[in-house]
């Protein structure tokens, strides 16, 4: 049979009251007694029921999404996902909300983080351009009790196991082998349009884009990153004009998550391109099933929104984190495997 908190306290010799104590890591128990505990859980091979403990003691988790004001269908499908994560998740007595934020003003980002509160929120992810300001806000919530992860657009100084997403050198790496096999096999000039290369999964994808293009396809030449900062006008002017001003396009590379703006303005250009694009959403799929667009890389934002719960879990119970269950696969769509 597994061995209780009774059997625990026996073979530490100490109360139950004390061995409770050292489980949900209150004060007032000596450092030797916490040892005797400790190695008590390692001899036995206690594993606690941690959903069985939060139910009696009345523990839930909250959790808080912070996402970008301006998105379109991607973020709408992630919002869509926590919706459904919060009925999944209901039983474990976790929760999460969305509240938008300005991921171009980094001063309101990391005022936002400073009120956060570690009575009302126990965990926060972030989908936010790198900035040293909200750096360095996330760093404080983590001093005040408050787990944090990056959420799919990582910080530059994320460790691995602080970012939820796929890798995104590989995306941009992917794509550039894809824009190499559509592209035709003569001379020609790849057009890349981003929302903003502040973000570091534009950076790194684009990184992982160039490199696979200059190795292996020289007859394609990258031009200078488009920003369009998900103002349809402004989308709408500067890649017309780029249309105008660079003959023999070959290719397109939209490397942002949320692809609609920029690609109605491309495939209403007369100059026929291949075009690879990122995430899956109601848009990017008729443009696949249309044959407008050629291959979509994409990662699965259920998955994503889960992964960050559990994560998030894991580090308000002091628990290791399942590498495995939580790694993002980048998964690449074709008309023909939608």
């Amino acid at each position: 049979m597994r061995p209780t908190t009774k059997d625990l306290a026996i073979a530490a010799g100490v109360s139950l009251a004390t061995v409770d104590r050292v489980l949900n890591d209150r004060s007032g128990v000596r450092k030797d007694t916490v040892e005797r505990v400790n190695q008590a859980i390692e001899k036995l091979g206690f594993i606690r029921n941690l959903v069985a403990a939060n139910l009696a003691r009345g523990k839930d988790y909250r959790f808080l999404f912070l996402l970008p004001r301006g998105g379109d269908q991607f973020l709408a499908g992630v919002v869509a996902r926590i919706t459904e994560a919060n009925l999944a998740f209901a039983p474990e007595m976790m929760r999460a909300e969305v509240r938008h934020i300005h991921d171009s003003d980094p001063h309101q980002i990391a005022n936002l983080l400073g009120r956060l509160d570690a009575e009302q929120v126990d965990g926060v992810a972030i989908m936010a351009p790198e900035f040293p300001q909200v750096r360095d806000a996330m760093a404080r919530l983590a001093e005040r009790g408050i787990a944090t992860v990056s959420f799919i657009s990582g910080q530059i100084s994320s460790a691995p196991e602080d970012f939820v997403g796929i890798d995104n050198r590989a995306a941009g790496a992917t794509a550039g082998r894809l824009m190499g096999r559509f592209a035709p096999s003569v001379a020609g000039k790849i057009l890349v349009v981003a929302e903003t290369m502040h973000a570091r999964d534009s950076l790194e994808r684009r990184l992982g884009f160039d490199e696979v293009i200059h190795a292996d396809y020289p007859h394609l030449t990258v031009l200078p990153s488009l920003e369009t900062y998900g103002d349809p006008e402004r989308s709408a002017r500067i890649i017309r004009a780029s249309f105008a001003s660079h003959a023999g396009i070959a290719g397109v590379y939209v490397l942002g998550p949320e692809a609609r703006v920029p690609l109605e303005i491309v495939t209403a250009q007369p100059t026929r391109a291949a075009i690879i694009a990122h995430e899956r959403t109601p848009f990017t799929e008729a443009a696949l099933l249309s044959g407008q667009i050629d291959a979509l890389i994409t990662q699965d934002p259920g998955h994503l929104v889960r992964s960050v719960m559990r994560i998030l879990r894991a580090r308000c119970d002091r628990r290791e984190i399942l590498a495995s269950q939580e790694k993002i696969r980048i998964e690449i769509f074709i008309k023909e495997n939608l």
